[in-house]
């Protein structure tokens, strides 16, 4: 007899779409998220191929990468390729797993949205303290070259 490894949902163990960046993000941008970390986790499992990981670190490199096919200068359009380009990668390499690889990633980065859901309200939260700081010291710096 086969064992689930899906546990019984409990209070703890609630779906992604439940807290708060569930309620705030739109669900296909939930469902990259989750693939991209499902993708993080398959690549510690011995069953993941070279080529998932491969495409999965030119799509890093491309993110962190200043050279794009726009140019990060330009003010919107500058992010949406990267926007485009990553996630298009990812799923790329996500469709190059295992099927019972993909499952139980997707499983564990389940698990451990349910269980950080602290986690993206505070890396938004410090993205926006951050520009905000940024934007303050460049409006002080363009005053006091003014004066």
């Amino acid at each position: 007899m086969t064992q689930s490894i899906r546990p019984e949902k409990s209070h703890k163990n609630r779906p992604i779409s439940n807290h708060l960046f569930g309620r705030l993000v739109p669900a296909r941008l939930r469902l990259v998220w989750r693939d991209a970390l499902s993708l993080l986790l398959a690549l510690s499992d011995r069953r993941t191929p070279a080529l998932a990981r491969l495409i999965s670190l030119a799509a890093l490199v491309y993110l962190v990468s200043p050279i794009d096919l726009i140019p990060d200068s330009i003010p919107v359009l500058g992010v949406s390729d990267d926007l485009l380009v990553v996630p298009m990668l990812l799923a790329f390499a996500a469709r190059t797993l295992p099927p019972e690889v993909l499952a139980l990633s997707r499983f564990r980065a389940d698990q451990v949205a349910s269980r950080r859901r602290w986690l993206v309200p505070a890396i938004l939260g410090g993205a926006l303290l951050l520009s905000l700081g940024l934007a303050y010291l460049l409006l002080r710096g363009v005053a006091s070259a003014l004066n």
